[in-house]
């Protein structure tokens, strides 16, 4: 499951850069996590570092992408480059 940034986000700058596939980045408002990149940082860190970093707890797991472990590593692979 992607993850997502909540209307709550203050806009502290701390998560964009620890994402390490470049998921996040400034919308209109707030920041957004594009879900086509946001792998939960599975096949990079063991738990999600922009969760970890944000001060309000704002970055649920985003119900419109439901992915399994399994999935989240295929793309992971796929965002790297890396072969199975």
């Amino acid at each position: 499951m992607a993850l997502m940034i909540t209307d709550d986000c203050i806009n502290c700058d701390v998560c964009e850069p620890e994402c390490p596939n470049d998921a996040i980045s400034m919308g209109p408002e707030i920041y957004e996590i594009n879900p086509d990149k946001c792998t939960e940082c599975v096949g990079h860190y063991d738990k999600p570092q922009c969760q970890i970093v944000c001060p309000i707890a704002c970055i649920p797991k985003n119900p419109g992408f439901i992915e399994n472990n399994d999935q989240l590593m295929q793309k992971y692979y796929k965002l790297t480059s890396k072969s199975v």
